[in-house]
């Protein structure tokens, strides 16, 4: 792939060289249509390359699907985030209800208990990132 963009690359300064060769001929009239002319083809190359690249992540997607792998990227980042930042909005009234009812020793359980459900979430969540990284490190091998 990096012999085609630089291929791309020796085609472009080709036409940049033949754009200014054209410039100093025709003068200063047409610069603005030989400007904008050599800009789509820029354009067109950028496009290429965006292309192939979506294209590339695309099928590593759908390779990853094939194989049963969950998409565990920023959805899942997101779920956990979010998560977390229920649970401690959820603590401040828990917090109120345990000191009012049970006083310090309430708010001790109360804390344990928020903590305790956030470790269970962290704990599922351990398992499917050790096999993400195992599976990420074997594809890495595989060529």
């Amino acid at each position: 792939m990096e012999a085609r963009e630089r291929a791309s690359d020796a085609e472009l300064k080709k036409e940049l060289d033949a754009t200014l060769h054209a410039r100093r001929e025709l003068g200063d009239d047409y610069e603005p249509a030989l400007v904008d002319s050599f800009l789509e083809k820029v354009e067109q190359r950028l496009d290429s390359v965006v292309d192939r690249r979506v294209r590339r992540q695309l099928a590593e997607h759908r390779i990853t699907v094939a194989r049963g792998a969950r998409d565990t990227g920023a959805e899942n980042w997101g779920e956990r985030f979010g998560f977390a930042v229920v649970s401690l909005v959820l603590a401040i009234p828990l917090s109120a209800i345990a000191v009012v009812n049970a006083g310090l020793p309430g708010l001790f359980v109360a804390w344990g208990g928020i903590v305790g459900v956030n470790a269970l979430h962290a704990v599922r969540w351990g398992p499917v990132r050790r096999r993400e990284r195992r599976e990420r490190e074997e594809s890495d091998w595989e060529g």
